[in-house]
């Protein structure tokens, strides 16, 4: 008997040797890695298309559904200006605003790199058996905070480039005094950073959903084995 054929053997004596529960809690933890394995897979493809999708010229900008308007008053006051013959200034604006989202978003790529390689087989389970965005719910938890901080200097140092970025904080600032504006929204750069982040969640989520529909069509095989039952 040769000695491939002798492991085969050996092995195939010790499962039927093994108790129920023993061969029970085998077949979870096969369970378990296929599930972490395939939660990897979709963290790691939805991080790298939201990446490449914004993370360059008219990522943001270019998109009318991800692109980053004025927020609420100054949006309404921005489409005044432009019946005044002032949109000039209200599409510099705008423009700085979308392009430093797409400057930031790149510095994203290392950490959520990072989250996938270290999501527990916990956070799997739970992500596999979860809703149909429970892998961004998941990214966003874990990453918004730490990204925001990443973000926020590339952004500051992108909208600087126009000057009216200052002006844009004092008349803010004024609005939400009066209760017009959020205060979360009074300042140019915490603004166009949290946006960004929206927008990078959202392009994860988008990706996250195609998996869950269409897993096959992925041509993965532990896509389709973890999120195709």
């Amino acid at each position: 008997m040769t000695r491939p054929h002798r492991r085969l053997l050996l092995a195939a004596a010790a499962a039927a040797l093994l108790p129920p529960a023993a061969a029970r809690a085998a077949a979870a933890r096969l369970s378990e890695t296929d599930a972490a394995g395939g939660v990897r897979e979709a963290l790691a493809r939805g991080a790298e298309a939201a990446v490449a999708q914004l993370g360059r010229t008219d990522g943001f900008l270019g998109n009318p559904r991800l692109r980053i308007p004025l927020p609420g008053y100054l949006n309404d006051a921005a489409k005044l200006m432009r019946k005044l013959g002032q949109g000039e200034r209200v599409d510099a604006l705008e423009t700085a605003m979308n392009r430093a989202a797409e400057a930031a978003v790149p510095a994203a790529r290392t950490l959520l790199v990072q989250t996938v390689k270290a999501i527990s087989v916990e956070d799997a389970l739970r992500i596999v058996s979860g809703g149909e965005t429970s892998v961004t719910t998941f990214f966003a938890t874990k990453t918004r905070e730490p990204l925001t901080a990443k973000f926020l200097p590339i952004v500051t140092r992108e909208t600087e480039k126009v000057r009216l970025a200052d002006k844009y904080n004092a008349v803010a600032g004024k609005a939400a005094g009066f209760g017009l504006l959020k205060d979360k929204d009074a300042n140019l750069q915490q603004y166009v950073t949290a946006k960004a982040l929206d927008g990078l969640y959202a392009v994860i989520g988008e990706e996250e959903k195609k998996i869950r529909r269409d897993p096959v069509g992925t041509g993965s095989a532990i896509l389709r084995k973890v999120f195709g039952a």
